[in-house]
């Protein structure tokens, strides 16, 4: 994939600093507790986690976790997204945990055979994301109702992956330019989750009809939302919904919708956006995130 960079001014506070603990013994995980950003090491990765003014244990939040490109990292996304300031305005705990460094010096997350360890390691980010959120629910008493991924690119075929492996997990995604397995046999969600696909239709690195990314195939914008139909057996048809204006270098409202409404199993969506005439990285407009977020918090399990 291209290289993209969003460069953007962050203060993050290391809050992984242990006492009492030996050289032999781990430093105990220090996860911040009160409003504001702060990093802790999960796993021998950065996470950045951003708790909202208004958490109250209380009161159990939903979770967010944003995931970066490939070669980029949580603070680029967090400069594309803006997801910071929905988690005030919606009171969600933010998390964007940092992929693993390959052979070349990009970070990335080791989603399908298509995307994207192209140089070197293979971890197991599906097992690492789990255990990511299950650390999560219980520092924070997250709403298991609503946990929810974004992902651009290689972080939305994170995403996606993470639906197909952890839909007990999972509520809902969002993906921006990226597709789930090609071989559909690979993915089998044990429940359903809600799914909303944003496609450029003239992306140039994730092309909008599928295709090859070098170690193996991914399927088109239309095969994925139609494969999560299935898995999410949806019965209805298909609908047309108003367009939107997401993006400021396009005449909009360049955004066409298309929804399943709530005719899935679990009360779960499918959606997809295409961004008609958009590349792989479009300028989004300040609608974005407060649209993609919305989708999210419609979401919730019923279990």
């Amino acid at each position: 994939m291209a290289r993209h960079r969003w460069w953007v001014a962050a203060v993050a506070v290391m809050v992984t600093m242990g006492c009492g603990s030996t050289p032999d013994e781990p430093e105990p995980i220090r996860w911040p507790k009160s409003h504001g950003t702060g990093a802790v090491e999960f796993g021998g990765r950065r996470v950045n986690v951003h708790v909202p003014e208004s958490y109250d244990p209380v009161r159990p939040p939903p979770l967010v976790i944003g995931l970066h490109g490939y070669s980029s990292n949580a603070n680029e996304l967090e400069a594309y997204f803006k997801l910071g300031q929905e988690a005030e305005r919606l009171g969600f705990v933010y998390a964007r945990p940092e992929g693993t460094v390959d052979d070349r010096g990009d970070q990335f997350w080791n989603a399908t055979d298509a995307c994207c360890a192209f140089y070197g390691p293979e971890p197991d980010d599906s097992r690492y994301l789990s255990e990511l959120i299950a650390a999560m629910q219980q520092e924070y008493r997250i709403d298991r109702s609503r946990v929810y991924l974004i992902g651009h690119s290689n972080g939305g075929f994170m995403a996606f992956r993470m639906a197909c492996d952890h839909a007990d997990q999972v509520t809902a995604i969002v993906s921006l330019n990226g597709a789930t397995w090609n071989d559909a046999d690979k993915c089998r969600p044990s429940e359903p989750v809600g799914v909303l696909a944003v496609h450029s239709s003239a992306d140039e690195t994730i092309a909008f009809e599928g295709g090859s990314n070098g170690t193996g195939d991914y399927p088109s914008a239309a095969t994925t939302v139609s494969r999560w139909r299935g898995y999410d057996r949806c019965a209805g048809d298909v609908r047309d919904a108003p367009a939107l204006d997401l993006v400021t270098d396009l005449p909009g409202p360049e955004t066409t919708v298309r929804t399943s409404g709530d005719d899935c199993a679990g009360g779960a969506t499918v959606e997809s956006w295409t961004i008609n005439g958009g590349s792989h990285v479009p300028q989004l407009a300040y609608e974005f995130t407060p649209a993609v977020t919305r989708f999210l918090m419609s979401q919730a399990n019923p279990s």
